[in-house]
């Protein structure tokens, strides 16, 4: 059976590899939907609360109102010397590539896994008009592409 759950939380992000608007710094209501495995073990296969409890905890504590931010991006050590510098907190969520939102949806499809759930499909909505459904199929294929990017020597994959 699929129990299916929303949650949703604001970030900000940019993505420095585009050359249109979104290479700006601009934020999102990010909504997530998350399609659960269950199954009955009783009188019902589980209770609602049981995701809400490791999952909203989870995008408030980390995700919301942060700044997902590409290690790699120009950016990302002018708001670390900053922080240094004036001892002011920033709420970054370090990514190891571009925060796109598919970047972004097999980050909470792993984190979410990682909790004990077992999900089928994640779906993230980035606008009003715009979601990526993000499958466990593209959550294996995305895991073994990115084990191999980190066996190729940085030479390599620069020039």
């Amino acid at each position: 059976m699929q129990i299916q759950k929303e949650y949703k939380f604001y970030a900000a992000h940019r993505n420095e590899e585009l050359t249109d608007k979104c290479r700006n710094l601009h934020g999102h209501r990010y909504g997530v939907r998350c399609f659960f495995r269950a199954e009955r073990t009783c009188s019902y296969s589980t209770l609602f609360g049981d995701f809400d409890r490791h999952v909203e905890p989870l995008l408030r504590e980390r995700y919301d109102h942060a700044l997902l931010i590409n290690v790699h991006d120009p950016l990302y050590e002018s708001l670390r010397q900053h922080t240094a510098r004036t001892g002011e907190p920033l709420k970054l969520v370090e990514f190891q590539r571009p925060t796109s939102v598919e970047n972004l949806a097999h980050r909470l499809f792993t984190e979410i896994t990682e909790l004990g759930f077992e999900l089928d499909r994640i779906e993230v909505r980035e606008t009003d008009t715009s979601v990526v459904s993000y499958t466990r199929e593209d959550w294996v294929a995305d895991n073994r592409h990115f084990a191999s990017l980190q066996s190729v020597p940085e030479e390599a994959v620069v020039g």
